[in-house]
């Protein structure tokens, strides 16, 4: 199961969530990890903003994603949680395929 984060905001229910299309998206609008510690007052925002992507694409404009943010309590626990989120599609794409009747086998000759 996917990790999420859900809360309630003026009256609206609200899921977070990385998918791996999501990150892909992200990464393509110059959102990059590594810069979450030399640029957080560029990064942070972004991180939280694309976890809004997976099921709250079209109906959150980004005015209210920062207002959200504005209000949440505890940003440095949401911070971690975002960012263990966020890794969680990356390593999927890295784990085995888990059917091995199926999987395609490799070997290398060097």
């Amino acid at each position: 199961m996917a990790k999420q984060i859900n809360f309630e905001y003026k009256g609206k229910e609200y899921c977070l969530e990385y998918t791996r299309e999501t990150v892909k998206q992200m990464e393509r609008e110059g959102f990059v990890a590594g810069d979450i510690l030399s640029k957080p007052m560029l990064s942070l925002p972004k991180l939280f903003a694309g976890a809004f992507k997976a099921h709250h694409r079209f109906d959150t404009k980004q005015k209210v994603i920062e207002e959200i943010f504005d209000t949440l309590t505890n940003k440095g626990a949401l911070v971690e949680k975002l960012a263990e989120m966020y890794s969680e599609p990356i390593e999927t794409l890295m784990d085995d395929c888990g059917d091995e009747k199926n999987a395609t086998m490799w070997d290398a000759t060097f």
